[in-house]
Formats: structure tokens, sequence, C-alpha cells
């Protein structure tokens, strides 16, 4: 049975494509208000239209995480559109720099993955904490994953900037529970989005190894049946659910 998630109101980052996506058209379809953000305004426009045609209900922001007065703006801006918010779903991200040896990697390619995935996590969440105070309520779910946090990485800077994202969320999880906040944070697997291909055709193009890119685009799940752990994290029924939740 789908969970329900009628009169939540949501934030969903990274709506454009692959898991925020699938999660921004989910979440919707289950019931929720759902403000998206992203920087690709053309797919993300879609995401926006597909919730519409479907009966949903969705706005889109065009928000750059890493800029601190445009997230501010853009979460008081939906807040005020849903009148409130109740759940948070921060799913922007990137990863460049697969599979480029210690020392050949380039600054400027590990300042804009911490940058984005890192502080990115920590200027969205701060703002919408804000207004999850008030009310002394809200749940906050972070994109974390295996890499950095349950081992190794094919780059040295998503995997650092994924390990530092979890330890955002515990140290959300223990500060802001008194406010009624529950924080988790999620461990996609292998998922078929846009940024997991690139990294797997980047690999290919380095190592020239066929039988390893055929095996691991074969491994890839769906955006969509992780959308399904998210959006249950997200309801009601998961109230007493503590920590990571790892899926393939």
């Amino acid at each position: 049975m789908p969970v329900d998630l009628k009169g939540k109101r949501f934030i969903v980052t990274g709506g454009a494509t692959g898991i925020g996506r699938a999660t921004a058209i989910r979440t919707a379809v289950y019931g929720a208000r759902v403000a998206v953000f992203d920087v690709n305004d053309a797919a993300a426009n879609e995401t926006i239209t597909d919730i519409t045609e479907s009966g949903g209900n969705a706005r889109y922001w065009h928000v750059d995480v890493t800029d601190g007065a445009a997230v501010q703006s853009a979460v008081d801006a939906a807040v005020q559109w849903m009148d409130g918010v109740d759940v948070l779903v921060h799913l922007a991200g990137v990863l460049q720099g697969a599979s480029v040896e210690l020392d050949d990697f380039p600054e400027e390619t590990w300042d804009m993955v911490v940058d984005i995935n890192l502080r990115g996590s920590f200027l969205v969440t701060k703002n919408v904490v804000r207004h999850m105070k008030a009310k002394q309520n809200g749940t906050i779910i972070l994109a974390s994953s295996g890499a950095g946090v349950l081992g190794g990485s094919s780059s040295f800077a998503y995997g650092s900037s994924k390990g530092g994202v979890h330890g955002l969320t515990l140290v959300m999880q223990s500060a802001l529970e008194k406010y009624g906040i529950r924080v988790n944070d999620i461990l996609p697997g292998s998922v078929q989005t846009p940024l997991k291909v690139a990294q797997v055709q980047k690999t290919y193009e380095l190592t020239g190894d066929k039988e390893t890119y055929d095996r691991t685009m074969k491994s890839l799940v769906s955006p969509d049946a992780i959308s399904k752990v998210i959006a249950f994290m997200a309801s009601d029924e998961a109230s007493v659910l503590r920590g990571s939740v790892r899926t393939a």
C-alpha cells in the first residue's frame, strides 16, 4: 500500500532528474504539495508538468544550493506558498573526478564537489530548520552514500563530501530532536541516475574495461525504487526511524 502523505509540505532539492525527480513525482502522487529546487530549468519544469498533469500540486524554484542568499530566498518563498514545510528531502549533488588519481586530482574539482554536496547541504538545512523550529516539528532527509560512509569511492572529492554529509546528519539528528525534528540520511547504492551513468562511462573511457562497465550498468536500480523508500522515510509511519537507511 502507498504511504499517506496527504497534507504534507515538501521541499525536494535536485528535483529535475534522477532520484530527486522520482521523489518529487512520487510524493506528489501520494498527496504532498511539493516545492522543487534545482538549476536545470528545462528538466525541472518537465517534473512540474508531470506532477500537475497527474493532478498533483508542485512549483519550481531555480536555486543554486551554494548561494546562501538564493537558498534563503527560495526557502522562504516556498514556505510562504505552502504555508509551512514538513519535510525536506535534500538530493542536490554532483559527482566529478571519477577515477582520477589523488596526485592528479584538480583542486577546482575538489572545491566544486565539496561546495555543492556538503556546503549546499548545510545551507539548505540551515534555512529550512528555521521554519521547522518555529513549528516544533519536521523531517529532514539528506543524501549521503555508501561512498565515504561504508567504503571508498571512484572520486576522492565525492566520497569525502558524502562522508561529510553523513557527519552533518549525525550531528543534526542529536541536536534537533529537542525541537521535534527528525533527521535521517539515505545511502543509495548503484542507481541509474545521470550522475552515476556519467561516472560509469567516464571510468570505462579511462580503463577500457568493458566487462566491468557492462556488469555495472546492468546492476543499476531505478530512481523510482529509491523514491519509494524516501516516501516511507518521510511519512508518519516512519516516525521512530533513526540513523541511516541503506539501499541497493
